[in-house]
């Protein structure tokens, strides 16, 4: 019979995902991951059987710890007011110095797509899920007339989308956050 594992796994995941966050899946080894886990090779490999495995949970991971600033958008009293809700969150959580710089999905998107299908796939279906959400709350705003039905939802879908993810490159390093809060104040304007 195998020894019980004496590790919350959820807590070692997040240990991996802020490993990989920073340092990025190829640049990360196996020891980096252990010793910022706290457990054993032998732990590493019976819980989460290799290097891409882990990558793949941490990510999993990332999404629900992130789940909140998507939730912002969808449950706020209009769309403009979700979008905004939504930005401020995000161009916090980008430059929160608990964490490292940007997003781990962005730095994904840069880093791994194209190296692995799975990763590429990962990283697409992240990406097509958010300009979703954004095109669905932006429907939403012309039913109810907050934005003029003559606007290119899909186009602005895609404009957030992108905004998106530049806060997360800039947030590595551009400092002044204040120019970014004024950009959503300026692309709300246009919607």
């Amino acid at each position: 019979m195998g020894r019980l594992k004496e590790f919350d796994k959820d807590a070692v995941l997040h240990k991996a995902m802020l490993v990989f966050w920073e340092k990025g899946y190829e640049s990360t080894s196996i020891p980096d991951l252990i010793g910022s886990m706290g457990i054993s090779r032998s732990s590493l490999y019976e819980t989460f059987v290799d290097k891409k495995t882990l990558y793949l949970e941490t990510i999993e991971h990332y999404k629900k710890v992130r789940q909140k600033k998507r939730e912002l958008l969808l449950n706020a009293p209009t769309a403009k007011e979700g979008i905004k809700e939504l930005f401020i969150s995000h161009i916090d959580s980008a430059y929160d110095e608990n964490f490292p710089k940007g997003c781990m999905i962005t730095n994904a998107a840069v880093t791994v797509v194209g190296a692995d299908s799975t990763f590429s796939q990962l990283v697409k279906d992240n990406f097509d899920n958010l300009e979703k959400m954004f095109y669905e709350v932006l429907q939403k705003g012309q039913y109810s007339g907050e934005i003029h039905k003559t606007k290119d939802i899909k186009v602005l879908s895609c404009l957030l989308l992108n905004l998106n993810h530049s806060i997360n490159l800039l947030s590595k390093v551009k400092k002044e956050k204040q120019v970014l809060y004024d950009m959503i104040d300026t692309v709300l304007d246009l919607i």
